[in-house]
């Protein structure tokens, strides 16, 4: 009897070292089924071998090898735990960035910065300037947020263009406007009105909300072959406002051949927007209304469906490159930054930090081809970007890029697409070819669809349009094609 008792107190701590393994092993393979990242036959080999690792430990302790026990779970327990914490850092990340589908007006209340306004109730009396046509949705929405605020009906006055609602406020004529914010970097760009952000201050900003419609293709619903627009972004407002698009490449993937089709369009490309009724803009301008006019008039350009979309700020740039540790990324040409007189770029391969790689993807004044060059220099970072992403290099900053890529970045690329990417790729270990192609055009001016003022322009060569449609299409049907 004693003997049974003294052999039951001894197993108690093999019990306790097993239950508690059985536990970290629980974890650590759900975590991993919810991935969704790890192959079915690797997956499978992953849990046989760590419940075997729960019945060794088991063993062990019952055979009174309680040293080697005790070592094995502590060994084998902390790096499970290691894995259990990337894993819960990269799933939440992925889960925070991926399908995203809500996106923001900031309109303001804009007075001269003489007047003695100092809170929108100041202003209850006054009559507001407004845009007639021009991103009436998120104004009408402002305007009935304003009348909730204020419990009245505010006085509003309709002007045709960006130009008279600007005007009509310097003549006070209108007290106050009330305007989308990212109409200031607009206005900047036409002449007399370069210092707007010296003239008027703002009293307040009423959040319009909007969810973007995106409609998938058949071959992306499968995961075959799907568009993605790459917009990047220098926003006053965050990641998530609608802003201007500085960057405005498509990416074509096609998932069975391993390609991947860049298309760079000038931001001043001179195109209709799906939302102007035949009146065309800057393509640059489109993102003021949206991302996903952004989409549907690139579509539009290339008769193609776009089916999802990826945001990145500038900063986003050079804060995902620092957390890769720097990128080795090509330059066409040697030059010299504008931006900054004591960086060079030497043609061919240059090693650079985030804030090198910034004045690269930034940097046109240095070419004489000006705009052109640039969105070949940011396709060219991009490709840096994923080629370092794909290295095992990239396991030592893990930790700091998934910060980096949650603060920075968005996309309404599902979660599951993701993990079926990771997946394949897990499974296959192939190659990704990465090609690039630029659409061109000549220098003009023109009257804006956003503007109503004369402004530079850029006139597309509809050959090189006719050539990236060619292009996009081969890619989606699965032809293999090389850099043009």
């Amino acid at each position: 009897m004693s003997h049974k008792k003294e052999k039951k107190k001894l197993s108690i701590p093999g019990r306790i070292l097993t239950v508690i393994m059985f536990l970290i092993v629980l974890v650590f393979d759900g975590l991993l089924i919810y991935s969704r990242m790890v192959p079915a036959q690797y997956l499978a080999v992953v849990v046989f071998l760590s419940l075997l690792l729960v019945l060794l430990i088991r063993s062990l302790a019952k055979r009174r090898h309680f040293g080697s026990a005790f070592f094995l779970s502590l060994l084998s327990g902390a790096v499970l735990c290691l894995c259990i914490a990337v894993l819960g850092q990269l799933t939440g990340t992925l889960s925070a960035i991926t399908g995203v589908q809500t996106e923001v007006t900031n309109v303001c209340v804009y007075v001269l910065v003489e007047d003695n306004a100092e809170t929108l109730n100041d202003l209850s009396e006054s009559t507001f300037g407004i845009l007639a046509a021009q991103d009436r949705t998120a104004t009408d929405e402002a305007v009935a947020q304003l009348n909730e605020e204020l419990d009245t009906e505010i006085s509003t006055m309709e002007y045709s263009g960006l130009i008279s609602l600007v005007d009509s406020l310097y003549a006070q004529e209108s007290r106050a406007i009330l305007m989308n914010s990212a109409y200031l970097d607009v206005l900047e760009e036409i002449e007399g009105y370069e210092d707007i952000t010296d003239r008027i201050r703002e009293i307040t900003t009423v959040r319009a909300v909007e969810t973007v419609r995106v409609n998938t293709s058949d071959s992306a619903a499968s995961n075959t072959a799907f568009v993605v627009y790459i917009s990047g972004i220098d926003s006053r407002n965050g990641l998530v406002a609608k802003s201007r698009s500085d960057v405005n490449i498509l990416a074509v993937v096609n998932t069975q051949t391993h390609q991947v089709l860049l298309v760079s369009t000038p931001r001043d490309y001179y195109v209709e927007l799906s939302i102007s009724d035949g009146a065309k803009d800057k393509l640059t301008h489109a993102g003021i209304y949206g991302v996903g006019v952004s989409m549907d008039t690139l579509a539009m350009l290339y008769d193609v469906d776009v089916d999802y979309y990826f945001r990145v700020s500038f900063d986003g740039f050079e804060e995902i490159v620092d957390a890769l540790g720097g990128v080795s990324v090509y330059s066409e040409y040697a030059f010299q930054s504008s931006f900054d007189s004591s960086l060079y770029f030497s043609q061919g391969y240059n090693d650079v930090n985030g804030e090198e790689a910034l004045l690269f993807a930034r940097e046109r004044y240095a070419f004489s081809t000006g705009d052109r060059q640039r969105g070949k220099n940011q396709m060219e970072l991009i490709k840096a970007i994923i080629n370092k992403a794909l290295s095992p290099e990239i396991l030592r900053s893990y930790s700091s890029l998934l910060a980096a890529a949650e603060d920075n970045f968005e996309t309404s690329v599902p979660y599951d697409l993701i993990a079926s990417l990771v997946s394949d790729q897990l499974k296959s270990g192939s190659d990704w070819d990465i090609i690039s192609y630029s659409v061109d055009g000549t220098g003009s001016t023109a009257v804006p669809w956003s503007m109503s003022a004369s402004a530079y322009v850029m006139i597309p060569d509809e050959s090189t349009v006719a050539e990236a449609k060619e292009l996009i299409q081969a890619v989606l049907n699965g032809e293999v094609i090389t850099q043009p």
